[in-house]
């Protein structure tokens, strides 16, 4: 048994970090429990995908960083990136993880996590951890949807691929037409191969300036060419029914009654299912499916539970950008932080630094600026 820690934070991603540089700045007693490596989700990334979001220094007048988990740090000036790879982003979080000498326990799998009076008991293959609050931040991206629909196995998530060079295949097949889906046909339109993306919404036409609803500009105007060189073709407004292997190659048929016929194994950009299923004794969830949390970010299932990263959903509020869920970090810092009567004063830095949004009426304004 090891000794009681005031918080345990699950995963040493963007938002496990974020978190504990807040608490390790309040003098708390934290420990992040990681699986893998710092930023192992995004060390796992296909070697041509890059961050949609723009990093650019430019703290100096007054505007920071979007991919940022901290105050007055910058990717851009870090990595010398203005759209980071994903193991150059890893490094990033290890220098901010390395300055804050945030303790990270390392090859540690967490199992189960009980809850019995105010104590926390983390079951780990290294033992139990036991602490008085639990952050959790295990992410999503290592958690692939695979199994959409029936048939799914017959693809291949885009998570799975290290490198779209790998591929063999001059026509693909890509089923989602979010992120994922379109900078997989923009990858392989740049490798001169064709494209059919089916998706069940339009993003490229939802007018939105929310890229967690529309797709990004970034993303479109990478994708545009291949539409006038015939490299891309999407079907829109079409949800997969199911996928069959035929003696040639693959089926995909459609809800519509359609069928599309490819050599190649489809690729699947379905998204992700997400972390939080390992705690499903902890948590309450919504009629989409998504935890259900207090306005301090906390399970309504389980007080001293909270919730970090790309998971975190408000009603109809998406936080699965950096530039998003950083802004809760704080929030959560600040409830732990008052019940352990803890120095509170590194949170104006964050509200003057706007990585502090504690009221929830402002996500609307704050995602269509």
């Amino acid at each position: 048994m090891k000794g009681i820690y005031d918080v345990v934070i699950v995963g040493a991603g963007p938002s496990g970090i974020g978190v504990a540089a807040i608490l390790k700045q309040m003098n708390a007693s934290c420990l992040i429990l990681e699986k893998d490596d710092v930023g192992a989700s995004f060390q796992s990334w296909p070697e041509e995908m890059r961050f949609i979001t723009p990093s650019f220094p430019a703290q100096g007048f007054g505007q920071t960083d979007l991919n940022a988990i901290v105050p007055k740090t910058s990717p851009a000036y870090t990595l010398d990136m203005e759209h980071p790879t994903g193991p150059a982003y890893a490094k990033y979080l290890e220098v901010v993880a390395n300055h804050f000498a945030i303790s990270i326990k390392k090859g540690v799998q967490v199992n189960h996590i009980d809850k019995k009076d105010t104590v926390f008991s983390i079951n780990t293959s290294d033992g139990i951890y036991q602490s008085r609050y639990v952050v959790w931040a295990g992410g999503e991206y290592q958690f692939p949807d695979v199994t959409p629909f029936p048939g799914a196995d017959l693809g291949i998530h885009n998570s799975m691929i290290s490198s779209w060079q790998e591929l063999d295949g001059d026509d693909f097949l890509i089923i989602g037409g979010y992120e994922s889906g379109m900078d997989a046909a923009y990858q392989l339109g740049q490798l001169g191969k064709k494209t059919r993306v089916i998706a069940r919404t339009n993003t490229w036409e939802v007018e939105s300036s929310d890229p967690s609803i529309a797709l990004s500009t970034y993303t479109y105007n990478r994708v545009r060419p291949l539409f006038d060189a015939g490299l891309l073709t999407v079907t829109g407004n079409t949800t997969v029914a199911k996928i069959e292997e035929n003696s040639s190659g693959y089926d995909v048929y459609t809800k519509d009654g359609k069928v599309y016929f490819t050599k190649a194994r489809p690729i699947l950009a379905t998204g992700f299912t997400g972390s939080t299923k390992q705690i499903e004794n902890l948590v309450s969830r919504g009629k989409h499916n998504e935890v259900l949390v207090n306005e301090q970010d906390e399970s309504t299932a389980v007080s001293g539970l909270f919730l970090a990263g790309p998971e975190l959903r408000h009603g109809s509020h998406i936080f699965c950008y950096i530039y998003k869920f950083r802004q809760r970090f704080a929030v959560i810092a600040e409830t732990i932080g008052r019940q352990l009567d803890l120095d509170l004063s590194i949170l104006e830095e964050y509200r003057q630094e706007n990585f502090y949004l504690d009221d929830l009426s402002m996500c609307g304004e704050m995602c269509q600026c």
